[in-house]
């Protein structure tokens, strides 16, 4: 059966001191949910996340990594490194860096294998941007994000992958996908698994929302017969909003 999770994901925010100020409230507050939880802290704070929710079931992730084991990266972490501060999921795929920093199909399908072949779980992001979904080519582009990114793997390997769909036109406005239009993408996307991958797999993967979900709209979203959680931006920077869209199951 698969899982109802809820990560928070917070980019390019918190030093330190506010890390700490946000892990020590989120510590504060009760799972009321059956839902995984998980936060994403900048690199930098990634170790004293860790430490400070050892004893809690916030799971820690990280945003980003480079495919490669090692070398002539600057700037760029790999899967070793995260693995040596006990940082086993990561985020791959945002629309962000498919945006600002030119992340193709075939590099994040080259993340996939590394963090498959570590051991490791990713929650795999894609998703259409307002042109796409105006000129009716949505279902299109995220067929062929899914496809070119993981239809590569064997059925085993879906084991270890969460996917979130991102509509980009939703990411930062202030815009959502209705309830509706979310059901009908994540439908789209599970039957999409199934015709290559069969049923079985395809019914046990979970399948994220992302794209301005706040604790006004999470219960009718999660409501969703094929919505399994969400992947949440600013709303995860606050304590109260990031537990009332995790308790919202």
């Amino acid at each position: 059966m698969r899982k109802h999770i809820v990560a928070g994901n917070w980019k390019m925010n918190n030093d330190l001191p506010s890390t700490q100020a946000l892990i020590s409230d989120l510590k504060s507050k009760e799972i009321t949910s059956d839902a995984e939880v998980m936060i994403a802290p900048t690199f930098t704070n990634l170790f004293h996340g860790v430490e400070a929710l050892k004893d809690s079931p916030i799971e820690v992730i990280a945003q980003n990594m480079h495919y490669a084991a090692s070398g002539a990266y600057t700037g760029e972490v790999n899967a070793d490194m995260l693995k040596s501060i006990a940082v086993n999921t990561v985020i791959l795929g945002h629309s962000e860096r498919r945006a600002y920093y030119n992340e193709t199909d075939d590099s994040l399908a080259k993340k996939v294998d590394t963090v498959l072949e570590k051991g490791m779980r990713t929650i795999f992001c894609f998703g259409e941007e307002l042109q796409d979904r105006k000129d009716g080519n949505h279902f299109s582009v995220v067929e062929s994000q899914i496809k070119n990114g993981l239809f590569h793997l064997d059925g085993a390997a879906w084991s270890s992958i969460v996917l979130a769909y991102e509509p980009v036109w939703a990411i930062g406005t202030g815009e959502t996908a209705s309830p509706e239009q979310a059901q009908e993408m994540h439908a789209f996307i599970r039957t999409t698994i199934a015709d290559t991958y069969g049923n079985d797999i395809a019914d046990n993967v979970s399948i994220l929302y992302g794209g301005s979900v706040k604790p006004a709209n999470a219960q009718e979203i999660f409501s969703k017969p094929d919505v399994d959680g969400g992947l949440i931006g600013g709303a995860a920077l606050n304590a109260d909003d990031f537990f009332a869209i995790v308790n919202a199951f």
